[in-house]
């Protein structure tokens, strides 16, 4: 009865001595996501605001206009579908190539396979400046400049090998039980990787799918070098164009970026639970 009643105050005591400190980590971290968050906030506020000048923006938009969408959607409209054709191109041609690699790679006896995998990772270190200007040589040589298929190409020098790394990485975890009873069952190679292992890589192929979209939606350096006219034009170049020396319409120039914005946030907020490479238990029957 005695131990009772002194362990009952000293178990309130740590239960208050939590929930404290609980309190105490929501709040730092509301702090941080608030801090981290403002520049977002502050570019929807601005495009929200009329045209103007954006030092003389209040905090909240009093007057909420929709010129800067307006005028966004009908001067960078085009930018916003080149952008998409450019990143979507990308994604698909990166996962072609990059799919059928890492498999051959996870479960073929390739030799070399390890100096293969370090030339991947080595052309990740390459700085892109120089990717973008022996690119323009090429494409000069080969009337690739100021072409979607051009850019889709060049922007897919980033996500092939990035796919590459991580989608061997979750087909090297794949059983190869599985691979052989789909042979025994008289499937062949081709069969096997349709069929088999790319439904049980769904979450490797959309992890390379998102970020190879995000590389090639927020692509600047290859759209700058590889352009040299109005016709093709990413939003990324397009909002560059915005920026001058005197920019008298702010509204225009956050809205184009809130823009450019939903397509990543979107894709985000769809894929999240997929980004987590995720397990293979339960495959083997």
């Amino acid at each position: 009865m005695t131990t009772t009643l002194l362990t009952a105050p000293a178990a309130t005591v740590r239960r208050r001595r939590r929930t404290q400190r609980s309190w105490g980590s929501t709040a730092l971290a509301v702090l941080f996501l608030a801090v981290m968050l403002f520049p977002v906030y502050w570019m929807v506020n601005v495009s929200l605001q009329r045209s103007g000048s954006a030092v003389a923006t209040p905090w909240f938009p009093e007057h909420v206009s929709f010129h800067g969408y307006s005028t966004a959607l009908h001067q960078q409209g085009r930018n916003l579908v080149t952008s998409l054709l450019v990143a979507s191109g990308s994604v698909v041609f990166s996962l072609l190539l990059a799919a059928p690699a890492a498999y051959a790679l996870a479960h073929f006896r390739v030799r070399f396979s390890n100096v293969f995998l370090f030339a991947i990772l080595l052309s990740q270190m390459i700085p892109g400046i120089v990717v973008a200007n022996a690119l323009y040589t090429a494409y000069n040589d080969l009337g690739l400049l100021n072409s979607v298929p051009g850019l889709i190409l060049a922007d897919s020098t980033a996500g092939i090998p990035f796919a590459i790394l991580i989608i061997r990485a979750f087909m090297g975890g794949i059983p190869r039980s599985v691979i052989e009873a789909a042979r025994v069952d008289g499937a062949g190679h081709l069969r096997a990787f349709v069929s088999i292992v790319l439904p049980m890589s769904r979450n490797a192929l959309i992890t390379a799918a998102l970020f190879t979209f995000l590389f090639a939606w927020a692509d600047f350096l290859f759209a700058l070098t590889l352009t040299t006219t109005e016709s093709v034009r990413p939003v990324t170049l397009g909002l560059y164009s915005y920026i001058g020396t005197y920019v008298n319409d702010w509204s225009s120039v956050m809205a184009t970026a809130v823009l450019a914005s939903v397509p990543a946030i979107v894709l985000l907020v769809i894929a999240q639970k997929y980004v987590a490479a995720g397990t293979t238990g339960g495959a083997v029957k």
